[in-house]
């Protein structure tokens, strides 16, 4: 048996190939968009890909699985609910799908979505299962949140009551040794408790995961529905997506360099320009309009929040990350990058670009008290509800950077203001999106809450 882990950093996603060695025959299950790394691994291991098993239809990245198809002419295998204007095989609750000697065994598994199942893997049909592919069903440390793509007249509750019965009754009636491998992991938006580790156990899980410890039903809703992260508008878009047949991602691609000239017209014409740049370079110098999202930390997933799917972005990066970066925000769905421009690290703008470039304002944890004890602040808490359930600055205004976009209008414009999420990264970019949407007074607060925690402000 051949079991591969694909795990993307920028999306906490992981994707697996699945195959035979006796037999040759594989599947990929949960795959990204950037197919190479599965077909190179299937030539390496000489595997031919026959299958393509999405868990359900996922709302954070746009799946590979149409980009699979052409590649390979595997077929799509979905959960029975699905319901796509492609060609799918329906997978049913305790079909096993054989490569040869590798045995997968379909678990239907609802609650993130209604289609959503899980893969059981056992080296031979009648051995033990060696790991289980749970999708967005059971993470490592937490469950899938039911609220992100409900199906039909469903509700939240709905489809949390049918996790409790995906956990108790099916996932957690594995064995203990049974390998768990879920589809995302720690900063991913479709949890609130997602663990850094990418794989654990059965056995492991039920000693420490509180998502799966003994409760009634009533308390396990009450406990998935409440303080997830804030869900990035593109994820309803994705998911649409997933469903429908949509242009493949052109892997031959590469985006130009473009001249100061251009990206000078590129920002005069309205193109969303996104500066992949550390939060301090950023700072030190940018061009007016320009949206600092670091390449650094989660750049697709907050690429998304900044910009809608489909429209024009030019990036700014140091040199080797452009294409990198493309392919990123091309996992989301986000295929109209139209170029970039490089600047070494600490560099500078050329002279051609002088007259655009600006500063970023930031202030320091003192800096803000003292505004505060004038009431001469307004402050917004761009974090996500779990994080200001442990504290928040007094008086401050809590918009979750991924509905920022939307609730602008909620913000008052009669004093300065001043963003802050948990440690600086994200309120870099909360403040530039604000300043390139005419907010004309906004600074961020260096080293975030932590930072003002830390000195001993919390009231």
């Amino acid at each position: 048996m051949i079991l591969e882990q694909y795990y993307v950093e920028c999306l906490s996603h992981a994707s697996y190939l699945i195959g035979d060695q006796t037999t040759g025959r594989a599947v990929v299950v949960d795959p990204r968009r950037d197919i190479t790394e599965y077909l190179d691994d299937a030539r390496k291991y000489g595997l031919t890909i026959e299958g393509v098993i999405n868990t359900h239809f996922h709302a954070d990245f746009v799946s590979g699985h149409l980009e699979l198809v052409d590649a390979t002419g595997a077929w799509i295998g979905f959960g029975e609910a699905a319901d796509t204007d492609y060609p799918i095989r329906r997978l049913a609750d305790g079909e096993h799908i054989s490569l040869g000697e590798v045995d997968l065994e379909i678990l239907s598994t609802p609650g993130h979505t209604w289609e959503s199942i899980s893969v059981v893997v056992r080296e031979r049909p009648d051995a033990e299962p060696v790991a289980v592919l749970t999708g967005d069903s059971l993470f490592i440390g937490d469950v899938g949140r039911p609220d992100l793509v409900n199906i039909g007249d469903s509700s939240t509750s709905d489809l949390a009551r049918a996790m409790y019965h995906t956990i108790h009754d099916k996932v957690m009636r594995l064995p203990d040794t049974v390998t768990v491998m879920p589809a995302h992991g720690a900063g991913s938006s479709c949890g609130k408790n997602l663990s850094a580790e990418l794989t654990s156990t059965i056995g492991e899980q039920r000693r420490t995961n509180p998502s799966v410890q003994p409760m009634t039903e009533d308390a396990f809703v009450e406990l998935i529905t409440s303080g997830q992260p804030a869900a990035p508008s593109y994820f309803s878009v994705d998911a649409a997506m997933n469903k429908r047949v949509h242009p493949l991602l052109d892997r031959s691609r590469r985006i130009p360099a473009l001249t100061p000239a251009q990206l000078r017209a590129a920002l005069d014409s309205g193109v969303r320009v996104v500066d992949a740049r550390s939060v301090d370079d950023f700072a030190v110098g940018h061009v007016r309009g320009s949206v600092n999202v670091g390449f650094d930390g989660r750049f697709a997933e907050t690429g998304g929040m900044v910009a809608e799917v489909g429209e024009k972005i030019a990036l700014v990066t140091y040199p080797g990350d452009e294409q990198d970066a493309a392919v990123r925000l091309a996992r989301i769905g986000s295929d109209n990058a139209i170029g970039y421009f490089t600047i070494d690290r600490g560099g500078a703008f050329p002279a051609e670009l002088a007259d655009l470039v600006q500063q970023a304002p930031r202030v320091s944890v003192q800096q803000l008290d003292r505004l505060l004890a004038e009431n001469a602040v307004s402050v917004i808490d761009i974090r996500n509800p779990g994080e200001r359930d442990v504290g928040a600055i007094p008086g401050s205004i809590h918009i979750p950077l991924a509905q920022l976009r939307m609730r602008m209008g909620e913000i008052a414009t009669d004093k300065p203001i001043v963003v802050h999420c948990a440690g600086g990264w994200r309120s870099s970019v909360a403040a530039s999106l604000l300043r390139a949407q005419g907010f004309e007074d906004v600074s961020d607060l260096v080293g975030g809450y932590n930072a003002w925690a830390v000195a001993g402000a919390v009231v």
